[in-house]
């Protein structure tokens, strides 16, 4: 899996709502940069049966993303397929991967309001085994709670600086996503 052609690893980083088509579009980047691909969606049901299952998504979050810096530093491209919606987890992890030695991408995917529905809609009817039910009223608060990366992030911008309180983006992180820094 280790790439012979490239000097940089790159952590690809999944950014948008549910249904914008996060997990389509890393299974792409998995294939295309022979990555691995970490989506924590696919774990929480056959673990869980649940999409948060009592605060247990950010630890598993941060157990890939240990997974995803030991894998950085070994030459292997990584996808985190999370959504990261706000520009602090974006951040953080932006950071961690310089840390490791590699690059960062954001892959940011937009979606209408309309059309995410109809997506959520026709996941729901043809693999209701693995998606999870979220209501009108759900996506209506995630657009709410969403931030967007800007251009400066999507550019791989200069980093800004750690939370107040934090000496490092690895102490905001290990907080953060439990498990994520060791």
């Amino acid at each position: 899996m280790g790439n012979v052609n490239r000097t940089t690893p790159t952590l690809f980083v999944m950014v948008g709502l549910p249904a914008s088509g996060k997990t389509t579009r890393a299974r792409e980047i998995e294939e295309e940069r022979r990555a691995l691909r970490l989506t924590p969606d696919e774990w929480m049901i056959p673990l869980f049966n649940d999409n948060d299952a009592h605060g247990m998504r950010n630890v598993l979050e941060g157990r890939f993303i240990w997974l995803a810096l030991c894998a950085l530093r070994d030459d292997i491209d990584i996808v985190l397929d999370f959504g990261v919606w706000a520009k602090v987890e974006r951040t953080a992890l932006r950071a961690l991967a310089v840390e490791a030695g590699a690059s960062c991408e954001l892959v940011y995917l937009e979606i209408d309001e309309d059309e995410q529905r109809r997506r959520r809609d026709g996941r729901a009817s043809k693999e209701p085994e693995l998606t999870f039910n979220i209501s009108d009223e759900d996506l209506a608060e995630y657009r709410r709670r969403f931030v967007p990366p800007d251009e400066s992030e999507l550019s791989g911008a200069e980093l800004d600086p750690p939370p107040a309180g934090y000496s490092s983006w690895s102490s905001w992180a290990s907080e953060w996503w439990p498990t994520s820094i060791q």
